[in-house]
């Protein structure tokens, strides 16, 4: 008889967001007069920018005609976008990327949760503490080791590098600026992760998915800005927040040609295999879409849209504090990290903020044993609904 994946009985049985969703949905059967605010999930509310949906259309007209309908595409994604990332995203940045190591996805959580494809399941894999949850399920999925790098109050919710007393991690996955503390690293202290990267040989996942939302000068833009990264690092980025493609879905990971294993296997030759397998690429209309967003017009939109929500950032940031909460991040992020003046848990926090409140938000210990007391603001919202929002938690009572 067939046997499942016995490591599936490893993780919690729904989704964390989706746990959040079910219980919403059972507070507004139970209050269907309630006017509820989400500031949890980090969905974006701002719609796709209209240089990327006018070629979204364009592009959809085009399959139409015999003359410019476009079949199979090229698993890695096409050259006219795989172009302009280059330029764009890493040349204009000083930084050297090949168009051969540029893989564009259907978002940047499929390549996160697919790369554990071309590496040993023998990895021990460090995570941070709280985490995303897909850099933790998927290795959990896959049977892999995973030891957990506490980020609390007392190192500024930014990991410790483990020293070489302890037990040294084959894989690093790190998320700057952060989801779901918002908090950012400087170039010196990613430089660190790097040096210790290469002193011991490990692969770093490094998240960016974040990257348009960095206001600070100190902060890098790509793990690649740091010196040797090239032969350490895998960079996945995301038009999701970026551009509203959340529900077109398009993003791409940037895989060095130097990225070998200690017996010489050569990373970047193994992602395309696996792609070529067990992915089509993702869609020439999206694509189409994505290009546009490096048009003036594009940029200008995206950055528009881009400083919307920072704005709404700062509304949250200000009126937490003004409420007495401790506050993180919301600063080179769209996510506010926050604790409430009195002690009360996650859950209940969340609980507290959704029945007194009428506000959705997502509890921090969903993100792991660190989260605990802490739940996630997004600034994913209109400026009426974070102000309203804000005005709502200053006026709650514990």
């Amino acid at each position: 008889m067939f046997k499942a994946n016995s490591n599936y009985s490893l993780i919690s049985e729904s989704y964390l967001f989706s746990t959040v969703a079910r219980r919403v949905e059972e507070y507004k059967a139970q209050h269907p007069e309630a006017d509820i605010l989400k500031l949890g999930i980090g969905d974006v509310t701002l719609p796709v920018c209209d240089a990327a949906v006018s070629e979204l259309i364009a592009a959809a007209r085009s399959q139409g005609l015999r003359d410019t309908f476009i079949g199979y595409g090229p698993e890695q994604g096409h050259k006219f976008l795989i172009d302009l990332i280059v330029t764009n995203d890493y040349k204009l940045r000083g930084i050297d990327i090949l168009p051969d190591e540029v893989f564009v996805n259907d978002g940047a959580k499929s390549d996160l949760g697919n790369i554990g494809d071309i590496l040993s399941i023998d990895n021990i894999v460090a995570i941070t503490n709280p985490v995303y949850p897909v850099y933790l399920d998927t290795n959990l999925m896959a049977g892999r080791t995973v030891m957990m790098l506490d980020c609390t109050e007392e190192n500024g919710f930014i990991p410790v590098i483990p020293s070489g007393k302890t037990e040294i991690p084959d894989v690093i996955y790190l998320c700057y600026p952060n989801n779901p503390t918002g908090i950012s690293l400087s170039r010196n202290q990613l430089r660190c992760w790097v040096d210790f990267a290469l002193k011991y040989g490990c692969l770093i996942l490094f998240d960016s998915a974040y990257e348009a939302y960095i206001t600070s000068s100190e902060v890098p833009h790509s793990i690649f800005e740091i010196e040797g990264a090239r032969q350490c690092a895998i960079e996945f980025r995301s038009f999701s927040k970026t551009a509203g493609f959340t529900g077109l879905r398009c993003g791409y990971t940037v895989v060095p040609r130097e990225l070998v294993d200690k017996n010489g296997l050569n990373l970047n030759n193994m992602w395309r295999r696996r792609q070529c397998t067990k992915f089509n690429g993702a869609s020439y209309v999206v694509q189409r879409a994505a290009a546009a967003l490096y048009t003036v017009d594009g940029k200008k939109q995206v950055r528009t849209n881009i400083d919307y929500y920072m704005e709404n950032a700062r509304v949250l940031r200000q009126g937490l504090l003004q409420a007495r909460f401790e506050v993180y991040g919301g600063i080179d992020s769209p996510y506010v990290w926050t604790k409430a003046p009195v002690k009360i848990n996650s859950w209940s926090l969340f609980e507290k903020m959704l029945e007194s409140c009428n506000l959705v938000t997502t509890p921090g210990v969903g993100f792991g044993t660190c989260g605990e007391d802490f739940i996630r603001l997004t600034a994913f919202n209109t400026r009426e609904n974070t102000i309203e929002a804000i005005n709502r938690i200053i006026s709650l009572k514990f």
